[in-house]
């Protein structure tokens, strides 16, 4: 057996012991990017609209900022319920007036009240459209106000499309949600569809936002020239609304003559698509939304 003397037997261990120092801490190192790595690329828990509904009317407002687009003074606030933080869209506005100059007219018993983003959302889930995110109302700051799930992966709005000359991937998925988009605008009557109200995300997909400016009491349709085809499942939604379906989910936002208006407004968009179906048959008017 070979003699080691017990100096270098001694600095034999401190060799081994540094290196395996070195190989924990290279192994901690590499164990704190990855999950370093891993928080920053998982994604949002995905939600069911209920379960939004109860974050966005519980959550705490942790952080507001008041938003430089629109005109409404609205703020993006982030909320925490202790386990998920996400952002809201906050809005307070509610005018009224009896007349207001727009930039092209006088608008009569005019409105601009917050409630209408409530009202949209609880119309898109009686359609089972989709494509209006979650907005409940709270009070916030002291103010009664809608809060919304601020619409994640978004790309960009319609107005940066258009500003960029930026092409939909797929006109064949792009054009038919623009297609319900025309039919939802048309029913509640919305004043304010501005291309800045269009949010698209990552995966093409169109969310319809800020309904402030809807639900007029006019019982014609504000741009019928904007109809061109229709979901055949959101035309069938509508024919099955009526006042008491309408009353029991949106009394809380819209009073009987808007109720009363949206309804007259159906009944002229379903008479023009049946009118179209029976010019041009139902397969050149009617397609199948994917996704829904």
């Amino acid at each position: 057996m070979r003699h080691v003397s017990p100096f270098r037997a001694r600095r034999n261990r401190l060799k081994a012991a540094k290196f395996c120092l070195s190989v924990a801490c290279n192994c901690l190192f590499a164990l704190s990017a990855f999950a370093q790595h891993a928080t920053e690329v998982s994604p949002p828990p995905k939600l069911s609209r209920a379960e939004m509904e109860e974050f966005l009317m519980n959550g705490k407002v942790v952080a507001r900022k008041g938003l430089s687009m629109g005109i409404t003074n609205s703020q993006r606030a982030t909320l925490d319920d202790g386990k998920l933080k996400h952002d809201a869209h906050i809005q307070t506005v509610d005018i009224q007036k009896a007349s207001f100059q727009t930039a092209t007219k006088t608008e009569l018993n005019f409105r601009d009240s917050y409630k209408f983003n409530m009202a949209a959302y609880e119309l898109d889930k009686l359609l089972e459209l989709n494509m209006v995110p979650v907005s409940v109302e709270r009070k916030v700051g002291g103010d009664m106000a809608a809060v919304t799930w601020w619409v994640d992966d978004a790309l960009m709005t319609e107005l940066d499309r258009h500003k960029k000359k930026m092409g939909p991937p797929d006109p064949s998925t792009w054009n038919p949600q623009m297609y319900v988009c025309r039919v939802f605008d048309q029913l509640i009557y919305n004043t304010d569809r501005n291309l800045g109200n269009l949010v698209i995300t990552k995966d093409w997909k169109i969310w319809m936002i800020d309904h402030t400016r809807a639900f007029r009491t006019m019982k014609d349709l504000p741009s019928p020239a904007n109809l061109a085809q229709c979901d055949r499942k959101l035309l069938a939604k509508l024919r099955g609304l009526n006042k008491d379906v309408l009353t029991k989910g949106l009394e809380r936002y819209l009073n009987s003559l808007q109720i009363g208006s949206l309804l007259a407004r159906r009944d002229k968009i379903v008479t023009f698509f049946d009118g179209q179906i029976a010019k041009k048959g139902e397969a050149a008017v009617l397609f199948d939304l994917e996704g829904r």
